[in-house]
């Protein structure tokens, strides 16, 4: 019973580290993208390079630059909103840790 016991808290304790690791890198990514905020359409080019694919879907003619990684197999993608005055006005980010 004791087995069990250790056994059940050790895999506890790794979710939790497993947990705390990615909130931190989480946090990480979304103070990187934040500074894009306002910026040109050409800051973001040139910090982030040429968009892997450019998307037109919403009604006020707004444009998204995606940017796409891949690493163990996990795709990471960026995404960046860029307004009529080719300014980024917001951005999501899916699998970047």
């Amino acid at each position: 019973m004791k087995f069990f016991l250790i056994i059940a808290s050790l895999i506890l304790i790794s979710c939790q580290t497993v947990s705390n690791k990615i909130d931190k890198k989480t946090a990480e990514e979304e103070k990187r993208l934040s500074k894009f905020l306002k910026k040109s359409e050409e800051y973001l080019k040139d910090e982030m390079g040429k968009p892997d694919q450019i998307d037109f879907k919403n009604n006020n003619r707004n444009r998204f630059y995606v940017y796409k990684k891949e690493k163990f197999k996990i795709i990471c993608e960026r995404k960046f909103e860029i307004n009529q005055n080719n300014k980024v006005v917001g951005y999501s980010s899916k699998n970047c840790f």
